[in-house]
């Protein structure tokens, strides 16, 4: 009878992952701990996946402008999910028990596959970090390095050589299972070293590395970094020309000493490509986003047969110091005055991101009509989305989600002359976007070594 029982018991188990499956995890996930339990589990995750490919809610979120909205564009409502609003919504709503004072001022900083990087100034005046996972509301308060005061935190983040903005992950099976909270310290603008503070949530403890570059770099561009499978990146330059010309790379895991990484403490320092052959026909300084779990450079040049406009979009696909043929596939080269199938596209555009799960769309700004387009680059199809004038919001469908666009206009004005390579007004740039994309998988936040 015991058999028989273990039995039932197991084909309705079975019957629950096979119904769960089917539904948004994020409510029945909350129902009882039972049912928590399942969707917990590595066995449900696994059939989960094989039977759901479906769209995930993401943000292309503000980095310089705090009178705007954090979130300038939302995408929510996805399948998977099923988010009735935004994510930029849920983003500051930490648990206010993880800090005692009043808050005066929030900032997220880094965003890392699901989890958050969040800077609070308490009414005081005194900084708090956080790391939290908004869709599961789960917080935590990052302790301060032990050498230094609040005090000297305020001071530091006054440096123009300091950055404070660092978050990085380790995978595994497809869920968070560690993080790593990153400050940049450099000692002059020019330089070989740079030091990096490091929290890694595995230990609880503070760590200091002295990392080298092969030569000598402008550490101008320290403020944002980018963030993909536990490696940080930045971008910078050698000389003092206004536009960066390497995109700088350091593995916080592989070069782990503590974990037994390499521990070789040296960044990898990447050429960006098309400098030799498209230089003089750039129309924006370079940046870097993510797509499809690569590192991507998009921009746009003028065209030297006619006129018109061409979109260039390179993956990084090997960490190859000074040899950019080596290290970066041209992934796709559009003229978008050629193609039939782009009429009315108008040319006053720029690259906003690349879409962070599908490397065949590209996100730009529309200077010609004032909206964000979105160009399948594969099937030259676009879609424009504007900015209704009487509340500054506008909601559309797109491939199962709903888009919203908040203060993006604004935003982008504001940074148009920092970004067009003929404007030497705003002197040196840097990343202006930064991504948000729920993981695909509900993403518990590790805990902490005590």
């Amino acid at each position: 009878m015991g058999r028989e029982k273990r039995a039932v018991v197991q084909l309705l188990e079975e019957t629950l992952v096979n119904i769960f499956a089917r539904f948004q995890l994020r409510r029945v996930r909350s129902v009882c701990k039972e049912w928590k339990s399942i969707i917990d589990s590595d066995y449900f995750r696994e059939l989960y996946e094989s039977v759901n490919s479906t769209s995930v809610s993401w943000s292309i979120m503000n980095r310089r402008n705090q009178t705007l909205s954090l979130e300038i564009v939302g995408h929510h409502g996805c399948e998977r999910w099923g988010l009735r609003n935004s994510i930029g919504s849920s983003i500051t709503r930490y648990d206010p028990e993880t800090t005692t004072e009043l808050v005066r001022k929030t900032l997220v900083l880094s965003c890392a596959d699901g989890l958050v990087l969040l800077y609070i100034e308490t009414s005081e005046g005194a900084p708090e970090y956080h790391v939290g996972n908004p869709l599961l509301r789960q917080w935590v308060r990052i302790p301060l390095p032990p050498h230094l005061s609040p005090f000297d935190v305020v001071r530091l983040q006054e440096n123009k050589l300091f950055s404070d903005t660092g978050l990085v992950t380790r995978m595994e099976k497809g869920i968070v299972v560690g993080y790593k909270v990153v400050w940049m310290l450099a000692s002059s603008y020019l330089s070989k070293e740079i030091t990096f503070m490091v929290y890694a949530s595995e230990t609880g403890l503070w760590t200091t590395r002295e990392v080298r570059c092969l030569r000598p770099m402008f550490w101008s561009r320290l403020e944002y970094s980018v963030p993909l499978n536990g490696i940080l990146h930045w971008i910078a330059s050698n000389g003092t020309n206004l536009d960066a010309n390497y995109v700088l790379s350091y593995d916080l895991y592989n070069n782990d000493n503590d974990n037994g990484g390499g521990g070789d403490d040296e960044c990898r320092a990447m050429l960006f490509p098309g400098m030799e052959l498209y230089a003089r026909h750039q129309r924006f300084k370079r940046t870097i986003t993510t797509s499809a779990g690569s590192v991507v450079y998009c921009n746009v040049f003028k065209a030297t047969n006619g006129g018109g406009r061409i979109i260039r979009v390179w993956r990084l696909v090997n960490y190859c110091d000074d040899d950019p043929l080596a290290a970066w596939n041209l992934l796709w080269e559009l003229n978008t005055t050629n193609s039939s199938s782009l009429v009315g596209f108008g040319t006053d555009y720029f690259p906003v991101v690349m879409h962070p799960l599908n490397s065949d769309i590209i996100y730009l700004w529309s200077r010609d009509k004032n909206g964000l387009v979105l160009l399948n680059l594969r099937t030259h199809r676009f879609s424009l989305h504007k900015e209704e004038d009487n509340d500054g919001q506008n909601q559309s469908t797109n491939g199962g989600c709903i888009l919203s666009l908040s203060g993006c206009k604004e935003y982008m004005d504001s940074i148009y002359s920092m970004y067009f390579i003929a404007h030497h007004v705003g002197a040196l740039h840097n990343l202006y976007f930064s991504q948000f994309v729920l993981p695909p998988w509900l993403n518990p936040l590790p805990k902490l070594v005590s």
